[in-house]
């Protein structure tokens, strides 16, 4: 796989381009965000150009599967589900879930959200747990959290949302309206995916990884977009 991506002289990259500060777009529609620099740090080691495909929930997996991206560099979390289909690197970033929700509801727990109506993005972790955990909330999907499920939040379409903690901390300091529960459910590692059968190719994206955390770029990466006093998480080898 290496070989064709060196020799074709791009990599195809599957990356969430929906949810500051994982991924999004500046005003001029460019992307940005942590995985985005965690993409372009590997393009160039491989030295290549990179291609970006924006994918976001069950699209990761498909997209992957039939061959119309390389990898997802894409806010990924691993689960036994996933690792069925596709192959995990080692983790690039650790993250858990979290609910936000709207200041004037009464929302102290998980089993306030029986009753409420809670977005979560469709094929997401979120919505999995949810829908495990609190079996009487309506689950509203969205095929982004962000924008689509930030915009129902603002327009009070929905009393709550549950999303991975970077940008469910990234959206809850930007709008006065909503709170966070206390508490991160389910923490999980965040990894790169890649297709099965791919032996050589993970390997040499687990060394990248190392490289990335060695070097000082993963601690360098996360407090570009969470802040200098940011506790840096601790990345499973």
């Amino acid at each position: 796989m290496l070989d064709d991506i060196k020799k074709r002289g791009y990599i195809k990259v599957g990356i969430s381009l929906g949810g500051m500060p994982m991924g999004g777009r500046d005003r001029r529609n460019e992307p940005l965000g942590y995985d985005y620099e965690v993409a372009k740090l590997l393009a160039k080691k491989i030295g290549v150009e990179m291609r970006i495909t924006d994918i976001y929930g069950d699209a990761r997996v498909s997209l992957l599967v039939s061959g119309q991206i390389d990898l997802v560099i894409g806010n990924m979390t691993i689960t036994e589900k996933r690792a069925e289909v596709i192959d995990f690197t080692d983790p690039y970033f650790k993250t858990g879930l979290r609910v936000i929700y709207q200041k004037d509801q009464n929302i102290n727990s998980l089993e306030d959200l029986n009753g409420k109506k809670v977005v979560a993005g469709r094929g997401t972790s979120g919505a999995t747990f949810i829908a495990k955990n609190v079996p009487d909330a309506e689950l509203v999907y969205t095929e982004n959290f962000a924008p689509n499920g930030v915009l129902l939040l603002k327009q009070r379409r929905v009393d709550a949302g549950i999303e991975d903690s970077s940008m469910a901390d990234y959206v809850a300091n930007q709008m006065n309206s909503l709170n966070i529960m206390p508490g991160v459910f389910e923490a999980g590692e965040v990894a790169m995916a890649v297709r099965k059968g791919q032996p050589e190719y993970k390997f040499y994206l687990n060394e990248f990884i190392a490289d990335y955390v060695a070097s000082g770029e993963y601690a360098k990466n996360i407090k570009m977009w969470w802040g200098e006093d940011i506790k840096i998480p601790e990345l499973r080898r």
